[in-house]
């Protein structure tokens, strides 16, 4: 683990995102409760948060954090065929959030996929990434969009 001791107590706060593309009738299934395991996207989203609190516990050599905040949203797109995964982590602390953001969005799209993949199989987890930091000494940094 690297050592943080002599770094300064600062605000961070880490954004990541993920989505999950499936078969149109799957999301319209999801949309409208008929899953008969309950709302899929409760689930993801406690499940989302969960992961997001014992980050440490998953990652080898990952700071245990006191987190201050966590937010997982799950936004349908239709268009699309996706439900787009969001998190935001906040911490007062020596050490950043990034990983703890990222394993909210993943733990929340392999939720998803585990509470439907006996209707879609061919489901796919796309695009995991960080989108934004900030705090730190580093600063702030935003993804470029494509």
């Amino acid at each position: 683990m690297v050592d943080i001791g002599d770094k300064l107590v600062s605000g961070r706060v880490a954004r990541a995102r993920a989505s999950v593309r499936m078969q149109p009738e799957t999301l319209s299934m999801i949309l409208e409760g008929g899953h008969k395991k309950g709302d899929v996207l409760a689930v993801a989203r406690i499940a989302g948060i969960q992961a997001s609190k014992k980050c440490w516990d998953l990652i080898p050599l990952c700071h245990p954090l006191m987190l201050d905040a966590v937010s997982v949203d799950l936004k349908p797109d239709e268009a699309e065929s996706t439900v787009v995964i969001e998190a935001e982590c906040k911490v007062s602390g020596k050490t950043g959030v990034e990983m703890e953001a990222l394993t909210a969005v993943s733990v929340a799209a392999l939720t998803l996929y585990d509470m439907c993949k006996a209707v879609d199989r061919g489901m796919r987890i796309e695009q995991v990434c960080l989108v934004e930091k900030m705090g730190g000494k580093s600063g702030h940094w935003r993804k470029a969009e494509a």
